[in-house]
């Protein structure tokens, strides 16, 4: 056996995509790092080990411009461009190159953290070192840092320092939450156990192991689903435990799940009452993916009431979008439905004071195992969610090291730097400016070779029409600077009058209809012919808005089937849904119409694609696109944006966010399949320009992009009266869109 004494500037506990971002993002923001994963590969429950899909705040499409960026944006969109088919072995790798690819991170794999040292008195505790075994090597290893984050899901760290946390189902009393329980208990969501099937061309007998349960002699075939064309996640309610402890019951609560996964299996195989006759087991997890244990008590508890009011904190880090999704705590046997899901209008903000121990001064948490209440916690759980978290942490951290500082101090003396930090880093944070006073960007005039001015889509030859006799149908689209009369194509089986309105998303998070402002009756003729709604609504800033095209006899919306103006989007109205009154975001669908336009004209011209939108700061979709877009591109015609200074700057690094369309929602495994390797809207090819006194001199030529954050460190500082981005060919895109452009001397 050996010994070694490891220091870095921050130690995060937990290979899991939070402990990922954490330690990418405190390894940018110039910490050294060790991470630590008690695995042999990193992903925590993502991983090829377990499985899960990595959900978040699209709510696999339920929310709209709601994709992560960041850490997690960038492993989306490696993993798409890598692995569309979702592979779990390449998805594995994907995450092990980003953190490969940040020279300040020491990883150890295989490494189990067993001890904690701490001091202190109870109410400030502090970490001093974490030990692991890493078995392999038989190597015993100590940690030394200023600061800690405990991304281990279970919370082992900050158990064993003494930072208060909560389990299991608070009272309906303790935050006043109408979906927690009357009485509290210790019960949680369980664990689950995923299997793969494989079609081998010939048949296969499957001998049940001894470990088999009859599951028809259980309540499952009752109530859950079973499907020989189901693999993986698509069972993900083979779920238990959750009236159990999910770690000391952690082995019974693994042979359970083995006990049904073969149960169902054998029930697929030799019941009769499936062609399964060529199929065989391809993968069995050993290892449950677990939901949830402790929850840690930080400065901010997040509640029900955050979530559903989209609390708008002063120091938020990030966003969530994922319902509350919870689980009865019989899992698989329960007689009830395996989860039910409470939706906000939208996405919702989480604070950085949800971030750090309340009483362990250098542990900051990312997670499943941050603050939260067990209702809140049914929608932070979900992975994407979790590296967001993982990401404001992970800076947090970086820079509690660097000035020598706890977390709770550096939310409150040092909260601009951490916002401002994650916005450079792309980070999820919605609704909160960059405002860099070192970015030259600021104080240039802003041009371009051509804008967006007009919001229509013209009728192609092959238009489509999509019926709206049973469906009421959304328009999604920016009023900027007012929404005047609106044209809409339809087609109509009779002469009649059709009702259109005019709706507020009533907030920068939202993109449904929320808040009625405005209604018309169409007369339309039969056939296909114009219906033309005159509104006259003038906001007090720019904003989002639906055009709501209520459901007829016999009538359809004429659509194109292709990508509209960058905001254009058709909604699709399913079972109307309130929540305290207001829509859920799942009552209204974007999938169905997806990458189609309405065929329609806006009157008057927007200004919601200016170029000045590039130095204005907000980062993502929040009332408008927030970037800007040329006009249609023509062949061989490249667009370009321009920053023009009254005098000379020196530019030595250029920082570039593209439009990655975070309305289309990717994912790691096998739940859907996204049919293009990059996303249409990011540039493909582009280089950056600076008019110096010898003439426009090319510092950056990029071929091939499929990231949305481009960084360019040039070689020395470059002194120019301007700066370009020329775009010669986007993945797809009709339009060049740019969402910032930053400069710095």
């Amino acid at each position: 056996m050996h010994e070694q004494l490891h220091t870095s500037d921050v130690v995060v506990v937990g290979g899991g995509l939070a402990g990922v971002a954490a330690a990418i993002a405190a390894a940018r923001a110039g910490s050294r790092v060790a991470l630590i994963n008690n695995r042999p590969v990193l992903g925590g429950n993502s991983s090829s080990e377990i499985r899960v899909w990595v959900c978040g705040a699209t709510a696999h499409g339920a929310q709209k411009y709601a994709r992560e960026t960041g850490v997690m944006g960038e492993l989306f969109l490696e993993n798409q461009y890598r692995n569309p088919e979702g592979n779990p072995y390449f998805w594995d790798q994907v995450v092990l190159d980003a953190v490969r690819a940040e020279p300040n991170i020491t990883l150890f794999l295989n490494t189990d953290v067993t001890e904690v040292t701490a001091s202190g008195p109870e109410d400030d505790r502090r970490v001093d070192t974490v030990t692991g075994w890493q078995q392999g090597t038989e190597l015993r290893v100590t940690f030394s840092a200023p600061v800690f984050v405990d991304a281990s899901g279970d919370g082992l760290v900050g158990a064993l320092a003494g930072a208060r946390f909560a389990s299991g189902r608070e009272a309906r009393s303790t935050y006043d939450e109408p979906w927690a329980p009357e009485i509290p208990d210790g019960d949680m969501l369980g664990s689950t156990l995923f299997f793969y099937t494989k079609d081998v061309g010939e048949p296969v007998r499957f001998v049940p192991p001894s470990i088999t349960k009859d599951i028809a002699s259980t309540s499952i075939l009752a109530h859950r689903r079973v499907d020989a064309r189901a693999n993986g996640c698509d069972y993900w309610w083979i779920e238990w435990g959750g009236e159990l402890d999910a770690v000391a019951d952690n082995e019974a609560i693994r042979d359970e799940l083995w006990s049904v996964v073969y149960g169902i299996w054998d029930h697929i195989k030799n019941s009769g009452e499936f062609d399964a006759e060529n199929l065989t087991l391809e993968w069995v997890g050993s290892l449950p993916g677990k939901r949830e244990y402790r929850r840690f008590v930080g400065d901010h508890v997040l509640t029900q009431h955050d979530i559903m009011n989209q609390t708008r904190f002063e120091d938020t880090i990030g966003f969530g979008g994922w319902s509350i999704d919870l689980h009865p705590p019989g899992g698989m046997y329960s007689s009830d439905a395996g989860s039910k899901h409470l939706f906000t209008s939208g996405v919702y903000h989480i604070p950085f004071r949800s971030l750090y121990s309340q009483n362990v001064r250098n542990l900051l948490l990312a997670g499943r195992d941050i603050s939260a209440s067990h209702v809140a916690f049914g929608t932070t759980r979900v992975m994407a969610t979790c590296a967001v978290t993982g990401e404001a942490a992970g800076v947090g951290a970086a820079l509690a090291a660097r000035y020598g500082v706890t977390p709770r101090q550096i939310g409150q003396s040092h909260l601009t730097e951490l916002q401002r930090t994650l916005l450079r880093h792309d980070a999820s944070l919605l609704g909160v400016e960059l405002d860099d006073p070192d970015d030259l960007a600021r104080t240039a005039s802003v041009s371009a070779s051509s804008t967006l001015e007009t919001i229509a889509v013209d009728e192609p030859e092959q238009a489509l029409v999509y019926p709206a006799d049973e469906h009421d149908i959304g328009i999604h689209l920016p009023a900027d600077p007012a929404v005047g009369a609106v044209r809409i194509r339809l087609e109509s089986e009779s002469e009649q009058t059709v009702d259109i309105e005019l709706w507020s998303t009533d907030g920068g998070e939202n993109h449904i209809p929320v808040l009625p402002l405005q209604r018309r009756s169409v007369a339309i003729a039969a056939g296909r012919s114009w219906a033309e709604a005159s509104f006259d609504h003038l906001p007090d800033s720019p904003e989002d808005v639906v055009v709501l095209l209520r459901r007829a006899p016999g009538l359809s919306i004429v659509v194109a089937p292709e990508p509209g103006p960058y905001g254009v989007l058709l909604l699709l109205s399913r079972t109307p849904a309130t929540a305290s009154g207001r829509p859920q975001s799942n009552a209204w669908s974007a999938a169905e119409l997806r990458r189609h336009s309405p065929v329609m004209t806006v009157s008057g011209s927007t200004g919601a694609y200016r170029p000045s939108n590039v130095v204005q700061g907000l980062l993502r979709p929040f009332a408008g696109p927030q970037m800007w877009s040329s006009d249609r591109m023509r062949e061989g015609s490249p667009e370009h944006l321009m920053l023009t200074w009254p005098e000379q700057v020196a530019i030595r690094r250029i920082e570039l966010v593209f439009n990655a369309d975070v309305d289309e929602d990717l994912v790691n495994l096998h739940h859907h399949r996204t049919p293009f390797p990059v996303i249409p809207e990011l540039a493909r090819d582009y280089r950056v320009e600076v008019n110096t006194a010898a003439g426009w001199q090319i510092v950056a030529d990029i071929a091939d992009n499929r990231q949305r954050l481009r960084v360019h460190e040039l070689d020395g500082p470059v002194a120019g009266s301007a700066m370009r981005v020329v775009v010669e060919r986007t993945n797809g895109s009709a339009w060049a869109s740019l969402v910032s452009v930053r400069a710095y001397a």
